[in-house]
């Protein structure tokens, strides 16, 4: 018997994550190393932000995450969609996921504390980087003109 995965994505600018969940003892993994080696500090706090909004829940369930693409905050951002997506069951399409560790009452319960701590973890961030035009540097930026 095949055992059925259930995909979560994440994305921001350019990267993009898919988060798994499956019953465990709160290994999380990030491109397959453990979350806890993830470097710089400040991208391992925004990856593990919806864990520590979970509490005790966290050693009940394992998640593992694929993130590629951007660069490493884009990726912590990404990622912590996913986990965030993954933990309260919200998979594209909106139907309720058959094999989920976490039972409905629960996963209701820790969507209602993530969107009240950051609804963009559960929505996400959709700001994307403006493409450059000709004329000048950069997207907005034009060169210096002179009427004398």
């Amino acid at each position: 018997m095949i055992n059925k995965i259930d995909l979560y994505p994440g994305q921001r600018k350019t990267s993009k994550a898919v988060a798994t969940i499956v019953k465990g003892t709160g290994k999380v993994r990030m491109n397959n190393r453990p979350a806890e080696l993830v470097s710089p500090e400040i991208a391992r706090e925004l990856l593990l932000t919806p864990l520590s909004l979970i509490g005790e829940l966290r050693n009940r369930i394992d998640i593992d995450v694929q993130v590629h693409g951007g660069g490493f905050m884009g990726q912590a951002f990404a990622g912590a969609v996913a986990i965030s997506r993954a933990l309260t069951g919200q998979e594209k399409g909106g139907k309720d996921p058959k094999e989920h560790p976490l039972t409905k009452s629960m996963r209701e319960e820790i969507r209602r504390k993530i969107a009240e701590y950051d609804r963009h973890l559960l929505s996400g961030d959709s700001r994307q980087t403006e493409s450059k035009k000709f004329g000048g540097p950069s997207a907005r930026r034009r060169k210096q003109k002179s009427y004398r």
